[in-house]
C-alpha cells in the first residue's frame, strides 16, 4: 500500500518550518523536498531551513543545499 496516497488527508500539506517542529497551515499527507522534488511523508520529514521555509529528503540533500545557499558549492 502507498502511505503518500491513502488516507484521510491527500495531497500536499503545507507547513511553516520552526525551529525545532513545523506549524501544519493546510493539512496533507506529505511535503516536496526543495531540492529533489521527491514527495516526504510528513512522519518521515526530519530536515527543513527555517529561514528558506524549505524541506529537505534527507541529510545528504539538505547539506547540499546549505552548500549552495552559502555559495560553497
Amino acid at each position: 500500500m502507498d502511505t503518500l496516497s491513502s488516507g484521510p488527508l491527500p495531497g500536499e500539506a503545507k507547513l511553516r518550518y520552526l525551529d525545532a517542529d513545523f506549524e501544519v497551515i493546510k493539512p496533507g499527507r506529505f511535503v516536496s523536498c526543495a531540492v529533489t522534488k521527491r514527495k516526504i511523508a510528513l512522519e518521515d520529514l526530519r530536515y527543513w531551513n527555517v529561514e528558506t521555509q524549505e524541506a529537505y529528503f534527507d541529510a545528504e540533500t539538505a547539506l547540499i543545499r546549505w552548500k549552495q545557499l552559502s555559495g560553497q558549492e
